[in-house]
Parts: structure tokens; C-alpha cells; sequence
């Protein structure tokens, strides 16, 4: 049996094949980087609330701080010490917890590496389809 090669295709139809080919790839891009963007998004957003819990402890440290002052200043007795410890806990464990949110974050890297390096590897397709 003779094999008979296939008829080279016109160029409007290649043409036209490779727009609709780099629509559908384009899409596909872009589904992959709103989930990689998605993905680091909830992290930050942890990270943002260990932030915010820190805060808030630091706020309540701050808050038992003033009353220690104020037990000092309008009592003079040694209950002022309780509280500026207590006060002190409590700046430090929001100093603490706002430190590790923020180091955390620091580290969370945004740029979607994988959607990035895929758009890489389609330029090179697209540059190789039409080099044909």
C-alpha cells in the first residue's frame, strides 16, 4: 500500500488554528495564576492575623501598663507591681507573636513562579509553531 502525504494546510488556516490554540492557552494562564495568587493570598491572610493578634496583645499590655502608672502615681503601694508585670507579659507576647507574623510574612513570596515559567515554555511553543 502507497502512503500518500497528507496536503500541507493553507497558511489562513494555520493561522487561525494557532489564534484559537494561544485563546484557549491564554485562558488556561491566566485560570493558573488567579489559583497560585489565591493560594498565597490565604497565606498572607494567616500571616495578617498573627499580625493582628499581636497588636491586640500589645494594645492590652499597653492598656495594663497605664493602669500600673497610675497605681503608682495615685497609690504608691506594691500593687503597682502586679500590674506592670502583668503589663509587661503581655507587651511582650504581643511584641512577640506581631514579630513572628511579620518575619513570616517577610518570607511569602507573591510572584506566581509556576504561572511565569509556563508562559516561558508557551513563548517558546508559539515561537516554534511559527518558525514552521
Amino acid at each position: 500500500m502507497i502512503e500518500v502525504a497528507p496536503e500541507p494546510r493553507p497558511l489562513r488556516e494555520l493561522v487561525s488554528d494557532l489564534a484559537a490554540q494561544t485563546g484557549v492557552l491564554i485562558r488556561q494562564e491566566i485560570k493558573l495564576a488567579k489559583a497560585e495568587v489565591g493560594e498565597k493570598a490565604k497565606l498572607a491572610a494567616k500571616d495578617v492575623a498573627l499580625m493582628a493578634s499581636g497588636a491586640l496583645a500589645i494594645v492590652l499590655g499597653s492598656a495594663v501598663l497605664i493602669a500600673a502608672i497610675v497605681l503608682i502615681v495615685a497609690l504608691a503601694l506594691p500593687l503597682w507591681a502586679a500590674a506592670l508585670i502583668v503589663g509587661l507579659v503581655f507587651a511582650g507576647a504581643g511584641a512577640g507573636l506581631a514579630f513572628a507574623g511579620y518575619r513570616s510574612l517577610e518570607r511569602l513570596d507573591f510572584v506566581p513562579r509556576q504561572t511565569v515559567e509556563t508562559l516561558k515554555e508557551n513563548r517558546a511553543w508559539v515561537s516554534l509553531e511559527l518558525a514552521k
